[in-house]
């Protein structure tokens, strides 16, 4: 079974950093790619970045280029989301998601819609004060 756990969220003032972790079991790094999504109250839920390619490949959003590193540690079975310089507009719920990766086409068109993926974990909660 596809499972995936989001940990690491808290609250922090703006201008500081985060590190959430998303504990993958039950699928191997080079069939899938993971990606984290937001959803800020009374706002859509929004893709932000994507990992594949057993970490080969990344894809971040422009609202958190510069700012969020997605990376992965294959033998954990974990990805992480390293969160800099943290504005109040990233206050949020963040999830994790999880599902086969689409090849042959560039992670852009495909890795921020959330219907791409099947397995999601309940989210970690993200506060940043001004």
């Amino acid at each position: 079974e596809v499972q995936v756990v989001e940990s690491g969220g808290g609250l922090v003032q703006a201008g500081g950093s985060l590190r959430l972790s998303c504990a993958a079991s039950g699928f191997t790094f080079d069939e899938y790619a993971i990606a984290w999504f937001r959803q800020a109250a009374g706002k859509e839920r929004e893709g932000i970045s994507c990992i594949g390619g057993s970490g080969r490949r990344t894809y971040y959003t422009d609202s958190v280029k510069g700012r969020f590193t997605i990376s992965s540690d294959n033998a954990k079975n974990m990805v992480y989301l390293q969160m800099n310089n943290l504005k109040p507009e990233d206050t949020a719920v963040y999830y994790c998601a999880a599902d086969l990766e689409i090849l042959g086409y560039g992670m852009e068109y495909w890795c921020t819609d959330g219907t791409q993926f099947g397995s999601w974990g309940r989210g970690t909660q993200v506060t940043v004060s001004s």
